[in-house]
């Protein structure tokens, strides 16, 4: 079954798309990647997004036009995927949609939203679309996140030791597969939510991003700060649990600032990455982890990899690309696979990822133009992902 998957996490940048070939053999699943595309958000739709979360007061109107918006933009990411990736050849579209607010209380998941309406995807391309796949785990008493674990748990399956799989992007999560144990999985703190927001804030808008990390590699560590920003409960709380820009935002690092006054921008920007990077590798020690493997878009902040290797002297790391998956399709392919898991009748959520009472069917199903037609359901669930074919580059 050919399937395109659709991401965009945190750091709501740009849309990334996967294609994959997927089918069941046994208590395997094989997966042939067929190549990934990063699509940016239009500056305006991008603005429209930050000016929405939280702490940031919205209204439903707004909201409203998110909801289509995003679905807009998903859907001309799903067409160019279908064009670009898989000539004109596939079966489904799984869309993660984008994150606007992702309710927590107590370490309680009360709500998740995610926005993008699957009409517009199902429209531009013909295809049927899974969709909103956080909200069973979530009414299931689970946290609704990190859902990549089961993906992540298959494909680390059959490395020794304490294998784990962090990604990077806007907040850190971890997967972590001890040996005769059930997996476990949890949102490790900020990776680059506090970074980007900080960025943003020192430049006035100018950029984004710590291009490269050369702003943090040019700062020094503030003790006094790294100290205060490590105060937070979060990092005390037993796993599962999850977080997300309601709590990692602009406000919450001013107060901060308040508490360990740091003169120099770049000095903010190096202690932010440290925080990443100490947060990171507590919670790989925490769980006995001997090796990890690295995806998303913080890889590619050269300075986050060094210090997160420097706090795990012991600990190799190694980017997803080196087992067939590309870093940064990781999670856009993460999804297209919850997704094949749905169609055929098999739950995409960990328990002991997610806390939930049980494992449950993922999404909500938007049809084609064609009549919906199910595949006949799997009888039973994969222990192992395979990768068949090479990772592709990615594409502009």
């Amino acid at each position: 079954m050919r399937v395109i998957g659709l991401m965009s996490g945190t750091s709501y940048d740009a849309i990334e798309a996967a294609a994959a070939d997927l089918a069941l053999d046994g208590d395997t699943l094989l997966l042939e990647p067929l190549g990934h595309l990063s699509v940016p958000y239009p500056d305006e739709l991008r603005d429209r997004v930050a000016g929405a979360l939280p702490p940031a007061a919205t209204t439903a109107e707004a909201v409203c036009a998110l909801d289509t918006g995003i679905g807009q933009a998903f859907a001309e990411a799903a067409g160019r995927a279908l064009r670009e990736l898989c000539d004109g050849d596939a079966e489904w579209v799984v869309s993660h949609g984008q994150t606007l607010h992702h309710w927590v209380e107590d370490g309680t998941v009360r709500g998740t939203l995610q926005l993008g309406q699957p009409a517009w995807i199902a429209e531009r391309t013909g295809l049927p679309v899974v969709s909103d796949l956080r909200g069973r785990d979530v009414a299931a008493g689970g946290q609704g996140a990190p859902l990549v674990a089961l993906p992540d748990t298959l494909l680390l399956r059959g490395l020794p030791g304490t294998p784990a799989a962090l990604n990077l992007g806007g907040i850190a999560n971890v997967t972590v597969l001890p040996p005769g144990a059930e997996p476990l999985a949890f949102d490790t703190g900020p990776a680059n939510a506090l970074l980007d927001a900080a960025v943003r804030h020192f430049t006035d808008g100018a950029a984004a991003f710590d291009e490269d990390g050369r702003r943090a590699a040019a700062g020094r560590t503030s003790p006094e700060l790294l100290r205060v920003l490590l105060d937070d409960a979060y990092y005390r709380r037993p796993a599962p649990k999850s977080t997300g820009k309601e709590l990692f935002h602009l406000p919450y690092l001013l107060r901060a600032l308040d508490a360990a006054p740091t003169p120099d921008a770049d000095d903010v920007l190096s202690t932010l990455t440290r925080l990443t990077a100490v947060t990171v590798a507590d919670a790989c020690r925490a769980h006995g982890v001997t090796e990890l493997l690295v995806s998303g878009g913080g890889t590619r902040n050269p300075v986050l990899m060094r210090m997160i290797a420097e706090e795990l002297p012991d600990v190799p790391l190694r980017p997803s690309d080196a087992l067939g998956i590309a870093s940064d399709a990781k999670e856009a392919l993460a999804f297209a696979v919850l997704g094949f898991l749905t169609v055929h009748g098999l739950p995409g959520a960990l328990p002991s990822g997610t806390g939930a009472r049980r494992a449950t069917l993922l999404g909500s199903i938007t049809p084609g133009s064609k009549p919906l037609r199910l595949p006949e359901p799997a009888a039973r669930p994969p222990r192992l992902l395979r990768v068949t074919g090479p990772a592709h580059p990615r594409r502009p």
